[in-house]
């Protein structure tokens, strides 16, 4: 299987269930963000965040005008988050804490659509 196709399930198939997770449990989008305050919690999260967008990088760095650059941007912006959280964690917590409730649900929609496209796209369900 190519590894774009892979990535394309993977995350399309991550960012609908962390959409339906949170659809129906809304309370954990707070609940995260209160975890965020508790320093081991975000070295953490901080780590994983760093090692999966590397892994993803690492496996698929295309630049491509198409589907697979979406695969690539959610590589290098987990990345960047994770090192952002290591590195400024005082400073990216604040930054986070500015973000409402209501800016993050838009933001878990858009991420839903983007885990449709994805699906799409490695399944092929719908041409385009």
């Amino acid at each position: 299987m190519d590894v774009s196709v892979f990535l394309a399930k993977f995350w399309g198939w991550y960012l609908i269930i962390f959409f339906f997770i949170l659809s129906f449990n809304p309370s954990r989008i707070k609940q995260i963000f209160e975890d965020l305050k508790d320093q081991k919690f975000l070295i953490i999260t901080s780590f994983v965040a760093i090692l999966v967008g590397l892994l993803n990088i690492l496996f698929h760095n295309v630049w491509e005008p198409n589907w697979k650059f979406i695969i690539t941007a959610i590589g290098w912006i987990a990345l960047g988050m994770g090192l952002l959280l290591f590195i400024f964690p005082t400073g990216t917590g604040k930054w986070l804490e500015f973000i409402n409730i209501k800016l993050v649900q838009i933001l878990y929609v858009l991420l839903f659509l983007t885990g449709v496209f994805l699906l799409n796209a490695a399944y092929k369900l719908v041409p385009y």
